[in-house]
């Protein structure tokens, strides 16, 4: 199954805010699209594919890749420690411990710029998140797996916000009982809310792609059990 979606209207500015700014709701979803339903059920997925103007969202993508701590990704297959050519970083309100892959890390406190983009995603989104994972994909032969955000350290079934930054990459869900397939896109600037049953019920895959040669930013926002 196949997801037309909206193509994205970007005419709206969001500026920067400063130490006496404040993000206003109200303005910014005066240019944002209605978001498009995903799943058909057992969960919700919402895609908003203008988040944020093609302009903001090269700041965004400039801003991270200065100021994140990028360690590269590492996973133990087999007993062994495997380096991933991927990027990581993983932040927090507090020294959260995540583990996947059998790989330990321990969230470094929110910069400047995720604390921004944490209190515009809990304002549209109407959810609370105390965490962020990054990922840097360098071009398009670089994914993830098929996998579901369901670790036992994650409030069940809290909202997960995905950011995407930089080139368009296809994006899969597959349902863990049916096995339906549903792709689409999350283009430069998109925000996809994830919740429910979302990651009980489903898979969510960054498939490879030789068609992409450019880098992608992806934050997802979380909520840890404290």
């Amino acid at each position: 199954m196949t997801i037309a979606l909206p193509h994205a209207a970007r005419g709206l500015t969001v500026g920067y805010m400063g130490a006496n700014q404040r993000f206003t709701l109200e303005n910014y979803l005066c240019g944002m699209s209605s978001p498009s339903a995903i799943l058909p059920y057992d969960g919700e997925a919402l895609l908003y594919p203008d988040w944020c103007t093609a302009g903001e969202s090269q700041r965004y993508f400039e801003e991270l890749m200065q100021t994140s701590e990028w360690q590269n990704d590492e996973v133990v297959m087999f007993g062994k420690r495997l380096t991933m050519s991927r990027k990581t970083a993983w932040y927090g309100l507090h020294p959260f411990i995540y583990t996947y892959s059998h790989v330990e890390r321990t969230a470094l406190p929110f910069t400047p710029v995720l604390e921004e983009l944490r209190i515009k995603c809990e304002e549209i989104t109407g959810h609370s998140y105390n965490s962020a994972l990054l990922n840097l994909y360098h071009h398009g032969m670089e994914g993830m797996g098929k996998h579901s955000d369901d670790e036992d350290s994650i409030v069940p079934q809290s909202a997960i916000a995905s950011l995407s930054f930089g080139a368009e990459r296809p994006f899969t869900f597959q349902h863990k009982t049916t096995l339906e397939k549903i792709k689409i896109a999350l283009p430069d600037g998109s925000l996809l809310l994830m919740k429910d049953l979302c990651q009980q019920r489903w898979w969510h895959e960054l498939p490879k792609t030789k068609k992409v040669s450019g880098p992608r930013i992806n934050i997802t926002f979380r909520l840890m059990k404290t």
